[in-house]
């Protein structure tokens, strides 16, 4: 099959694996490889890099990912490569788990205990958890000043949040933030909220959905 008859299934097989582009053009791998390099397909970022796609198709969201099916592509390159960018595009830096939620990993996921060295990021301990920093200087600056201004209860406020979902496993925000005020603490709803979703708890709150 001649190069633009390949190209045409390709397009319309929307992605393709290299065993299937080698019987569409009758090769060998390496020369697989070179004309996908030649078309600057783009190589999946999960699925350990099994399928392309060609250029022309993805619709890239804002993060500059696209998902087909199951099978992620970003348009800023290998899956570290990814990372770094999406760190510092953000507002803030991201967490493990905003990570892991964005390029479809799992939250404890080995692969994120490299970036404490990693050029481009900066890995930082806040609230008992990792964040993960650009390490371009405006950019850090601009997202440490981000973190100093969120709002996140008190230490012996998250002791009586963690207490009460303990001894009421499907208590809500609402209910939780009212107990605090009851005990003469006011502490918003949304940084309650904020607080369990930085510690991957917010899924054991009946109330996730607010």
């Amino acid at each position: 099959m001649d190069e633009k008859h390949v190209l045409e299934n390709f397009r319309r097989q929307i992605i393709i694996t290299i065993d299937q582009l080698v019987k569409l053009l009758q090769c060998s791998v390496i020369t697989a490889r070179r004309r996908l390099k030649k078309w600057q397909a783009y190589t999946s970022i999960n699925k350990n890099g099994r399928y392309y796609t060609l250029p022309q198709i993805p619709v890239f969201d804002k993060n500059g990912l696209w998902k087909y099916q199951a099978i992620l592509f970003s348009k800023h390159g290998n899956l570290k490569q990814t990372i770094v960018a999406l760190i510092a595009d953000s507002q803030k830096g991201l967490s493990a788990i905003e990570i892991a939620e964005l390029v479809g990993l799992v939250p404890n996921s080995s692969f994120l205990s490299q970036f404490k060295d990693v050029p481009g990021v900066k890995r930082e301990k806040h609230q008992g958890r990792f964040i993960y920093l650009s390490d371009r200087p405006k950019i850090y600056t601009r997202q440490k000043q981000r973190w100093a201004t969120i709002a996140f209860p008190t230490d012996a406020q998250a002791v009586v949040i963690l207490v009460q979902m303990i001894k009421h496993p499907d208590i809500g925000i609402e209910q939780i933030a009212g107990h605090l005020s009851a005990q003469g603490q006011s502490v918003e709803v949304a940084a309650i909220r904020r607080f369990l979703r930085f510690h991957d708890l917010l899924k054991k709150t009946s109330d996730t959905k607010l």
